[in-house]
């Protein structure tokens, strides 16, 4: 496996941590269903995508030098 990610981008991680989170609440009293966590994994990925992009378009036009092929 030659191709390396961000540890932000690793959906992975984003499951994990949204996992450990729902038992976390869950000593609090909150309880989050299977179905809940996997929806706020994809919306996560999604807001992760988005800012992503946004980023890339935002130091694109702010960009002081010329892209070369």
């Amino acid at each position: 496996m030659n191709d390396v990610k961000s540890f932000i981008a690793s959906k992975t991680i984003w499951g994990a941590g949204i996992a450990i989170l729902s038992q976390v609440l869950s000593l609090f009293g909150l309880e989050i269903s299977a179905a809940d966590a996997q929806g706020i994994a994809s919306h996560v990925d999604a807001v992760v995508t988005a800012v992503g992009g946004l980023l890339a378009i935002y130091g694109r036009v702010t960009a002081k030098k010329a892209i070369r092929a």
